[in-house]
């Protein structure tokens, strides 16, 4: 599990039920629906923090295809939901309506599926400067907001948890909100799924490049992180279309008649619907299909791929062809939502021209 790379906790869980067959004690799932949406809430607390490498806290995922689907409603309504359950985790953590915020992007500008963070602080309203004009009307209905691009370690040469904590020091901000691009160990969930946390985050932990983190332990104050899954590696990606043949096979099989090994070639390509895991088929027609590999449970084919992968450098790091037009929506979408949850007089209005 150590090697397989994601950033959500939904993920990590997932991956330690399959491996070890058992459930775990000290995580509490709520899921719901909004909006036709999605909604998990994860709660992780001791042991299972440590068995699932992620920290005790909460983590909330929004399950949408408004950002791939280019639909500018569903995203109005996605960026409703963020701001909701983000102005709930803050609530539950005490935090007062009149806090100062600093909201951090983290990422690389040079690198299109990193650069979310970024791209979402230049839509960010912020006010920290306003407040230095003694207006009172001015301020109504607005909080303290700063915010920041730090960049990243290979291009300034520091820790981000170094130049955030100094800038802390100074501008002495409540809480910080960070938003950062992660890695998803499911090609489904690329710009599907949106996690927000108040454990902070790990930068640069989904590709194997794990920096300091930023957390309240680290900054002293509470910080929550809002992030996306943009990338996935080749192992992931091999790995998915592997059982998604297997589910398109075993839906066939289902449907048809058992198709014969040999048969193959005369009944692909298969493209079914709504496929889920219950359509993979057994262990033994696995074999028949891909051989010994086809009888390999998810984690041992994907130690497997690793394996074969890693050491030759062939397990890149990819993104999607379309990143340019999600990432412009999604830091769309997320700096609505924040500058909604953080200012009482921002409302939610649909966009127009806004993608390119």
């Amino acid at each position: 599990m150590e090697n397989i790379r994601t950033d959500l906790a939904m993920e990590a869980k997932e991956m330690y039920v399959q491996e070890t067959n058992e459930d775990i004690d000290g995580v509490k799932i709520v899921e719901k629906k909004e909006d036709g949406m999605k909604i998990s809430t994860i709660h992780v607390k001791e042991p299972a923090a440590s068995k699932i490498n992620k920290k005790s806290g909460t983590y909330i995922t929004v399950h949408t295809k408004s950002v791939i689907q280019s639909d500018a409603n569903k995203q109005l309504e996605t960026a409703k939901i963020i701001s909701k359950q983000l102005n709930e985790l803050l609530i539950s953590h005490e935090i007062k309506k009149d806090a100062t915020c600093l909201v951090i992007g983290l990422g690389n500008w040079n690198i299109t599926p990193d650069a979310l963070g970024p791209m979402a602080i230049d839509k960010l309203l912020v006010t920290n400067h306003l407040f230095l004009i003694d207006d009172e009307t001015l301020h109504e209905g607005y909080r303290r907001v700063a915010a920041m691009s730090p960049g990243v370690m290979g291009t300034t040469g520091m820790e981000t948890s170094d130049i955030v904590l100094s800038v802390i020091e100074r501008l002495k901000p409540d809480f910080v909100i960070v938003v950062d691009a992660l890695a998803s160990k499911s090609v489904e969930r690329i710009n599907e799924t949106i996690q927000i946390t108040d454990t902070g985050i790990h930068p640069g932990s989904g590709v194997g490049n794990k920096r300091k983190e930023l957390s309240k332990e680290v900054l002293n104050i509470p910080v929550f992180a809002i992030g996306v899954p943009t990338v996935v590696d080749a192992v992931t990606i091999v790995h998915d279309t592997m059982n998604e043949i297997l589910k398109n096979l075993g839906r066939e099989a289902k449907e048809k008649g058992r198709p014969k090994s040999s048969l193959l070639p005369n009944i692909l390509p298969i493209q079914h619907e709504n496929l889920t895991e219950s359509d993979l088929p057994n262990e033994k027609d696995r074999k028949k299909y891909f051989g010994m590999i086809g009888a390999l449970s998810d984690d041992e084919k994907r130690a497997f791929l690793q394996e074969i992968l890693t050491p030759s450098g062939k397990n890149l790091i990819v993104t999607p062809k379309e990143v340019d037009q999600y990432m412009e929506d999604m830091a769309h979408l997320l700096a609505q939502a924040i500058n909604a949850c953080l200012h009482e007089k921002v409302k939610l209005k649909k966009a127009t021209n806004y993608t390119k």
